[in-house]
């Protein structure tokens, strides 16, 4: 009787294992906007045209969980005009397909382009974005949602591209600020639509260009950069190194630190090319001497991560424009989170942010403590070069 009821249990658990797998393989093919391809159609299309394949098993709770988000990007992308392909493949019913593409676990996406010899399997995490970044970055241009709609999936590529054939001349001349990365790189993919957006912003900007270097393929450019690891964002001015951006990787802090590194407000200015020069000068430990040797210079130290330093630069710039038709007073900044002002800094005994000098002939004379309301800067250095006058 024990055998008996034992047997009953095991026979009623397979029946149920089965009934879950018959109605999960049910629940793939409903209403589904995914190719779905047996031994036979898989061989025939798949080298016709790009395809992003998932290698599943109905019973696969992993592959459950990624049905939905398989199913919005097929319907996002599975149109005549599309570039790719959005397919399936049950491993349970078409063994011959996953025992040829060394299918080990579920679910297993491989990407098949029509220039390469072998798929690229994907490692990144399985949700929308960085499924779309992943296939922006093996397409390498834009992909429109299907009936022609005017919104784009997958962005265009409006950051400039550049290689080891291009990046010297490109980057030898101007302020550009430089994604380099892997097309692997998790962290690249979830970056790569927010780059574009970047790039799109600058795209006709006089004063930088925003660019990218794929680092598998270009491994020239990337070395003589010192590379180490994806992605890194570098600034550039005449094809030297300025400074590694390490900060938060959002729309609005991109644009925040090219707008500081261009010599405009944090807050005020959306694009360069829409406002005149900064009447503020940007000093370095290069010019620093010079910058300040005649007349009085009101230099603002500071560090572009300071809350502090955000909310003065709208007022600091109003100083400049305050000050633009003196000849002998100048009002400057000095970033000095940039290496190479590091030493400026503790030279100029800089130990808080931010902190406001007052020099005159290249010779300290004060610093300014009090309110950073614009009046009060103002009057602060119209004492000093009213009493110069008399």
């Amino acid at each position: 009787m024990y055998f008996n009821g034992k047997l009953a249990i095991n026979l009623c658990f397979l029946q149920s294992l089965l009934f879950f797998s018959q109605n999960f393989a049910e629940e793939f093919d409903v209403d589904s906007k995914c190719v779905q391809y047996n031994a036979e159609e898989f061989a025939e299309n798949i080298n016709k045209k790009n395809h992003f394949v998932m290698f599943y098993a109905p019973w696969c709770t992993h592959c459950k969980r990624l049905y939905p988000t398989w199913e919005e990007l097929a319907e996002m992308l599975n149109d005549e005009g599309s570039r790719v392909t959005i397919a399936k493949v049950d491993c349970t019913s078409e063994t011959s397909i996953c025992d040829q593409q060394d299918i080990t676990g579920y679910p297993t996406l491989k990407y098949f382009s029509t220039d390469l010899l072998e798929p690229v399997k994907f490692r990144g995490t399985r949700d929308l974005p960085s499924l779309t970044n992943f296939l922006n970055e093996q397409l390498g241009s834009s992909l429109a949602k299907p009936g022609g709609d005017t919104d784009e999936v997958i962005l265009d590529a409006a950051a400039k591209e550049l290689t080891d054939e291009s990046y010297s001349s490109h980057l030898s001349s101007g302020k550009h600020f430089v994604k380099f990365y892997a097309p692997w790189c998790g962290h690249c993919q979830r970056l790569a639509p927010t780059w574009e957006a970047v790039g799109g912003a600058y795209v006709n900007s006089k004063f930088v260009t925003i660019a990218k270097i794929d680092c598998t393929v270009n491994r020239d450019a990337c070395k003589s950069y010192d590379i180490k690891s994806y992605p890194t964002l570098l600034w550039i001015e005449d094809g030297r190194k300025i400074d590694k951006y390490q900060g938060p990787r959002t729309l609005d802090d991109l644009k925040n630190y090219i707008v500081e590194m261009l010599g405009g407000t944090v807050d005020q200015m959306e694009e360069a090319e829409e406002h005149p020069p900064s009447p503020v000068i940007s000093l370095s430990g290069e010019n620093f001497l010079k910058g300040i040797s005649s007349g009085f210079t009101f230099v603002k130290f500071f560090a572009p991560w300071c809350g502090h330093c955000k909310g003065l630069a709208p007022t600091w710039e109003e100083l400049g424009k305050k000050f633009a038709n003196k000849d002998n007073v100048v009002i400057a900044k000095v970033d000095c989170t940039l290496e190479y002002n590091k030493e400026l800094c503790n030279e100029q005994e800089v130990d808080g942010f931010p902190t406001l000098l007052l020099y005159k002939d290249g010779e300290k004379i004060g610093e300014y403590t009090g309110t950073r309301a614009l009046e009060d800067l103002y009057e602060f250095v119209g004492k000093h070069f009213a009493h110069d006058e008399l």
